[in-house]
C-alpha cells in the first residue's frame, strides 16, 4: 500500500522526540506503529489521567485523540510551507477504564488541501473499545 505521508522515513523515536516537555509528554503519551495509513500510541491510565472515581479522564482521552490525529496531519503536510492545527474534537466515552493503557489508532477519513478529518478509535489493553474520536484539523500556508 502506498504511504500518505509526505515525509516517508521519519521514525517512532523521532515522533516520540517531537513531543518532549508538552501536554503527551506529562500525560506519558507514546507512538508506537506507523503504518502506509495509520498511526497508533498509547498512553498510561494512572495518576496523570484518570478523575476522581479512578477511571479514565475523557479530557484525557480527548487529549490523546488529538495529540495522534494532529501528529497525523503533520506527518502528511510540507512543513516547510504549511502549519496544521486541530479545529474541532468530539469524543465519544463508550467504557471505562481504571489501569493499563489505552491504545489509539488514528485513519484519516479526509485529506484535503485546507482540512484533514480523523478518525481514532481508543482501546484498552483487552482490545475493548473505550473511545470514538473525530478530529477535524485545519492546514494552513505559512505567511
Amino acid at each position: 500500500m502506498k504511504t500518505i505521508w509526505y515525509s516517508k522515513d521519519i521514525s517512532l523515536e523521532q515522533l516520540n522526540e517531537q513531543g518532549e516537555n508538552t501536554m503527551g509528554d506529562w500525560l506519558g503519551m507514546e507512538f508506537t506503529e506507523i503504518g502506509p495509513d495509520y498511526l497508533r500510541a498509547m498512553m498510561p491510565v494512572d495518576h496523570r489521567t484518570i478523575q476522581p472515581y479512578g477511571l479514565l479522564h475523557g479530557g484525557a482521552s480527548a487529549a490523546l485523540a488529538e495529540t495522534v490525529g494532529s501528529i497525523g496531519s503533520w506527518l502528511i503536510i510540507n512543513t516547510e510551507k504549511q502549519i496544521c492545527v486541530g479545529m474541532e474534537i468530539n469524543a465519544n466515552h463508550i467504557r471505562g477504564v481504571k489501569s493499563g493503557y489505552v491504545h489509539a489508532l488514528a485513519k484519516p477519513l479526509h485529506i484535503g488541501g485546507s482540512t484533514h478529518v480523523w478518525d481514532i478509535r481508543i482501546t484498552d489493553d483487552e482490545h475493548n473499545l473505550i473511545c470514538v474520536s473525530r478530529l477535524t484539523v485545519a492546514v494552513r500556508s505559512i505567511k
